[in-house]
């Protein structure tokens, strides 16, 4: 699950005020600010639902690796747009006989 610092840290990321956070996920603003300042950790439901929002807003979490926790930004919408239009290109299905 994400900590307080990443939920905050994601927020700054993709532009995302607490007000729109609690409008999209559906968890009221005051438990967010709490979490964020880790002054309270809401249940698993809350987080995973904080979660989902910020991802589905653009952010991505990058569980503990050694190099610890982070939160990084999504393709950007032009990326998405590029890689959407070379996948849907068509052509001939078939294995590709590459020696």
């Amino acid at each position: 699950m994400i900590t307080g610092p990443q939920s905050k840290a994601a927020r700054a990321l993709i532009e995302l005020s607490r007000e729109r956070l609690s409008s999209f996920s559906g968890i009221d603003i005051r438990v967010i600010e709490l979490f964020e300042r880790k002054l309270e950790t809401p249940d698993e439901t809350v987080l995973a639902a904080l979660q989902k929002a910020l991802e589905d807003a653009g952010a991505v979490f990058i569980p503990e690796n050694g190099g610890g926790l982070g939160v990084r930004l999504k393709f950007t919408r032009s990326e998405a747009r590029r890689l959407s239009t070379l996948e849907s290109e068509g052509g001939i299905v078939a294995y590709d006989e590459v020696p």
